[in-house]
């Protein structure tokens, strides 16, 4: 099993989500998150004033998925979170040992 963080730009998340349940996903977590890589933030006016936003607004979905979707999963997020202009995001994968389903005791892949 691998967990899969995938950091994207906010008017994306219902795109990546619809994507993911295409191929099976059945639950997913999303965080409202702030940051900045390349872009480095940008400057605003307001009230005649310019002031530098260092962290830009992301959203941060977390799965985990069974070994044989890991490519499908990736690929889906992808697909549905690019533009094709800087600060589309990452994907971070990562290996999973054990998960357990807390109201059924299930485990590992069938608790996914």
């Amino acid at each position: 099993m691998k967990k899969i963080d995938a950091v994207v730009k906010p008017f994306k998340l219902d795109e990546v989500r619809e994507a993911l349940s295409e191929i099976g996903v059945s639950g997913l977590t999303v965080t409202e998150v702030k940051g900045f890589g390349r872009q480095k933030g940008h400057t605003e006016l307001y009230r005649g004033a310019e002031y530098v936003v260092d962290f830009l607004p992301k959203v941060k979905i977390e799965i985990v998925v069974a070994d044989s979707i890991l490519e499908q999963a990736i690929e889906a997020i992808i697909k549905a979170a690019r533009t094709g202009k800087i600060g589309d995001g990452k994907i971070f994968v990562t290996s999973v040992e054990q998960v357990v389903r807390i109201r059924t005791g299930e485990t590992n892949e069938s608790a996914i």
